[in-house]
């Protein structure tokens, strides 16, 4: 049986990947089918409610919202810019990227999850944390495994999110705008 998810729901979902590892780990394990299923009776395996997943969307669209407002995130994303020659492309990609650093490095902490440099040989231990470590390419048999770092991952430390003010309606990423 297919679930679909809203897009509210999607976006919270994603955030939650974003900012707690372990979640994404077991995320990551239910993807790859590694996840052991669940010891728990045919009467508790209903679906949980759609309101769980929409607990964390006003901390998400919170994010979402300030990353619109310092660096056009959502107009970059939005905007069709297979027309735009790269020069364009590039000049925007510049704003967006110095504006979404900025709440980036404002409101958490990112740090590696690996410190060796990208392209550095690295032995990954048996028991390894799936929600620290992804394994791609041909992964057969067991851990250890040997390999090289493609991406040193990230994982969120001292995460400060401001409070959204009382009264505000956390669905607006960004208000309309209208000069007079």
């Amino acid at each position: 049986m297919e679930t679909q998810l809203s897009f509210g729901a999607r976006l919270a979902l994603a955030f939650k990947v974003l900012f707690d590892g372990a979640f994404a780990g077991r995320m990551n394990q239910a993807a790859l089918g590694t996840l052991p299923a669940p010891a728990l009776p045919a009467a508790e395996k209903k679906p949980a409610p759609a309101e769980d997943a929409r607990a964390h969307l006003p901390a998400a669209l919170s994010v979402l919202a300030m990353l619109q407002r310092e660096g056009r995130f959502v107009d970059f994303l939005e905007e069709d810019i297979t027309s735009f020659p790269d020069a364009d492309v590039g000049a925007a990609a510049r704003v967006v990227h110095e504006g979404c650093r900025k709440v980036l490095r404002q409101y958490l902490k990112a740090t590696p999850v690996m410190t060796q440099s990208e392209g550095d040989k690295v032995t990954v231990a048996a028991g390894f944390d799936a929600s620290r470590i992804r394994l791609t390419g041909n992964v057969v048999g067991r851990a250890p495994f040997t390999g090289t770092l493609k991406h040193r991952g990230w994982e969120a430390k001292d995460v400060t999110l401001p409070a959204p003010p009382k009264g505000m309606d956390t669905n607006v990423l960004a208000p309309a705008e209208v000069e007079l």
